[in-house]
Order: structure tokens, then C-alpha cells, then sequence
């Protein structure tokens, strides 16, 4: 259930760009995320940091896009995105001393301060790579293979994410290791 609340503002974007074009598709993809925000809220009864700021720049970004009749606005709002947040983590990470993703996992996670710096790292890698990408998509490439991109670029996150559960469980302090 998660996943597809997950994904159906794309899958819907996705959809509506193939059927009516980019700014019918911008403002299926602003109303599907207000949805997705209001059917997360009504499960976990809040909104975590990261839902408001992508609320926030869908909302802004499109509104700019449809005002305006210019698909650059929603092209360049996941590169803002993944940059404010690669920016974000390093500088908690190495300005502030504060592992933001320990501070925020650390609760439901157990690991050794170490794993939480490779994994703050490793984020904030990713964060500017897919940055770099979408700018470098958004830039050189038709918006029908930007939507393309979008649709298909969602393997990177979850490539991503698989492997980084792998990681954390090969380090994870598990119940067995503290029975006699």
C-alpha cells in the first residue's frame, strides 16, 4: 500500500503527459501529491520534513509552470530537490557535526556511529548525482524523454534504497548476538 502511495503521483503525471500533454500533466501531478500528503497524514498523522518541502516545490514549481506556460519550472523541481537536499545533509554533516540521518533513523535503527557516517555520505552522494542528472535531462534532452526519464529514472531510487538496506543489514545489531 505504501508503494503505490508512493508512486501513483508519477504513475498519474506519467499517464496524464502521455494523454493531454505537459500542463494538464503538471496539474494532475499537483493534485495527486496534495492527495498523496492528505492520505499520509491520515495514516501516520503527520507530515514528515521531507513530504512538506516536496509538497512545497510540486505546488510552487507547477504553479510556476502552468502561470507561466513553461515546462522548465516542473523539469528543474527535482534537481532542486535532490540539491537542497545534498546541500542540507552536508551541511549538518560537516558544518553542524549532526548526522541528520542518525538523528532522524537512529530511534529504529542500531548501528555503529561509522555505518552512519558511510550512510549520510553515501546520501548525499546520491542527492547530487540525481541532482546533476535531472539538470543535465532537463537541459539537453526533449521534454517527452525528460517524462520518460522520470517515469524509467525511478530504478536509480530504488537501486539505491536495495542496496542500502543490504548495507545496514550486514550491520545491524541483532537480537540472537545478545541471548546466552
Amino acid at each position: 500500500m505504501k508503494l503505490l502511495i508512493d508512486f501513483f503521483p508519477i504513475l498519474l503525471f506519467f499517464g496524464a503527459y502521455k494523454l493531454q500533454g505537459i500542463y494538464v500533466a503538471t496539474a494532475v501531478l499537483m493534485a495527486a501529491t496534495v492527495l498523496q500528503m492528505g492520505l499520509i497524514y491520515a495514516i501516520e498523522r503527520r507530515l514528515q520534513t521531507i513530504h512538506r518541502i516536496t509538497l512545497a516545490l510540486i505546488l510552487i514549481f507547477g504553479a510556476l509552470t502552468l502561470f507561466l506556460q513553461d515546462e522548465r519550472f516542473i523539469k528543474w523541481k527535482p534537481t532542486v530537490l535532490y540539491a537542497a537536499m545534498a546541500l542540507a545533509l552536508a551541511v549538518a554533516l560537516w558544518l553542524l557535526r549532526k548526522n541528520f540521518l542518525k538523528l532522524l533513523l537512529g530511534s529504529q535503527l542500531s548501528l555503529p556511529d561509522g555505518v552512519w557516517m558511510r550512510l549520510n555520505v553515501a546520501w548525499i552522494i546520491y542527492c547530487a548525482f540525481m541532482a546533476a542528472l535531472n539538470g543535465y535531462v532537463a537541459v539537453w534532452y526533449s521534454t517527452e524523454d525528460w517524462v520518460n526519464f522520470k517515469l524509467w529514472g525511478y530504478a536509480f531510487p530504488l537501486i539505491f534504497i536495495v542496496g542500502q538496506g543490504v548495507y545496514v543489514a550486514r550491520h545491524l545489531k541483532t537480537d540472537e548476538a545478545s541471548s546466552p
